[in-house]
C-alpha cells in the first residue's frame, strides 16, 4: 500500500503516465475532475465562487462558466489568489476523504494522486512519495501547441507561470522522462512497478 503524488508541468504528459499505472492496476485520482466535482451546482463551492463573482459567473443550467471564470482570473492575481482560496480546501478536504479510505480499504497496491499543483499547495506533504514527469523544453512546447492549438508566445505565457520542473526535481523521489517515445515511457513505468510494487525476492528479503 503506497499514496503517490504524480506531478509535472503542462506539456509533461503526466495524464499518460497516469493511465499507463493504472493498467497496471494502480488507483488513480485526477484532481482536475475533484476541481470540477467541488464546483458542481449545489456545492459550498460554487456558493463562495458566485458570491464573490456573482451570478454572471454562471452558465444558465447554474453550472461554472469556466471560460469566463479563466478570462476574470487570468490577468488578475487578486481574483485568482481568491479564487484558489476557495477551491484549494475543497479539494484537499475531498483527498483526505479519499487518503483515509484508501487505508482503510486499500483497493490496489497503489494510489496515485495526479496533481499539477502538488508541490505549489503543499498536496506532496500528504504522500508517501513525489514523482515527477519530466520533458525537454522543446517537445513541451510542441506538444502544448498540438494539443491546445495555442502560439508559441501563448506557451511560453503559460510556461512562465508556473513553478520552473527544475525546482521541482528535489521534491521527487521518482522521475519519468517522457521526452521520447511512448515505448521508452512505458519501459520507464513498468520498471518503477517493478522496483515499487514488485521488488524481486532478493530485495524483499
Amino acid at each position: 500500500m503506497l499514496i503517490v503524488g504524480l506531478t509535472g508541468n503542462i506539456g509533461s504528459g503526466k495524464s499518460s503516465v497516469a493511465r499507463l499505472f493504472k493498467e497496471m492496476g494502480a488507483r488513480v485520482i485526477d484532481t482536475d475532475q475533484v476541481a470540477r466535482d467541488v464546483v458542481e451546482p449545489g456545492t459550498p463551492g460554487l456558493h463562495q465562487i458566485v458570491q464573490y463573482f456573482g451570478a454572471g459567473i454562471l452558465n444558465a443550467d447554474g453550472s461554472l462558466n469556466r471560460p469566463k471564470m479563466a478570462q476574470i482570473v487570468f490577468n488578475n492575481p487578486e481574483a485568482l489568489k481568491h479564487l484558489n482560496s476557495i477551491v484549494h480546501p475543497a479539494i484537499r478536504a475531498e483527498l483526505l476523504k479519499v487518503l483515509a479510505d484508501y487505508k482503510n480499504n486499500p483497493d490496489a497496491p497503489l494510489l496515485i494522486i495526479e496533481a499539477p499543483l502538488l508541490i505549489e499547495t503543499q498536496l506532496y506533504k500528504l504522500m508517501d512519495q513525489v514523482w515527477l514527469v519530466t520533458v525537454n523544453a522543446q517537445t513541451q512546447i510542441q506538444r502544448v501547441i498540438k494539443r491546445d492549438a495555442t502560439t508559441p508566445r501563448q506557451v511560453s505565457s503559460r510556461l512562465a507561470a508556473q513553478m520552473p520542473q527544475e525546482d521541482k526535481i528535489p521534491y521527487a523521489h521518482r522521475i519519468i522522462d517522457n521526452s521520447g517515445t511512448p515505448e521508452n515511457t512505458l519501459q520507464q513505468v513498468r520498471q518503477i512497478w517493478s522496483d515499487t510494487i514488485d521488488p524481486p525476492q532478493a530485495q524483499a528479503e
